[in-house]
């Protein structure tokens, strides 16, 4: 199994953003960024797990890690009923970084994906490691 953990930064927000990933194979530990001028942190949230699965050509089995509630709730439970509505929230407005939140549903559609959270600024090295990664990635 692919393990990927991601995260995403932003110096304002909106401000400066950065995004990074964390892919874990059984050959490698790849490291993946990138970064935006104008972005909000939710968007950079976004960004990382769809850049990462785009890292991953064949289907796989593959478990995402994220500090993000938003993500999480977002693609396993929320989308489906933003699906439903016609890209509608509960409250009849229009879903905020839908052009993302396809491009992950997309992606995640390409691959088994477990979505797992994990607390932020913990004990978790690799969340530890990916946040550092994902501010450094803004601040370029």
């Amino acid at each position: 199994m692919i393990k990927i953990y991601t995260d995403g930064s932003c110096i304002g927000n909106p401000g400066k953003g950065g995004w990074a990933a964390i892919i874990i194979t059984d050959k490698e530990k790849k490291i993946i960024s990138g970064k935006q001028d104008i972005a909000t942190n939710n968007q950079m949230e976004l960004l990382a797990p769809i850049n990462a699965l785009k890292e991953i050509s064949i289907k796989s089995k593959i478990e995402i890690f994220t500090d993000s509630q938003y993500v999480k709730t977002g693609i396993t439970e929320w989308i489906i009923n933003w699906k439903k509505n016609g890209w509608r929230t509960a409250n009849k407005k229009d879903v905020l970084n839908k052009d993302l939140w396809l491009t992950l549903d997309k992606e995640t559609e390409r691959h088994e994906v477990k979505w797992s959270w994990v607390k932020a600024h913990s004990q978790d090295a690799l969340n530890n490691e990916v946040d550092e990664l994902a501010r450094e990635a803004a601040t370029k």
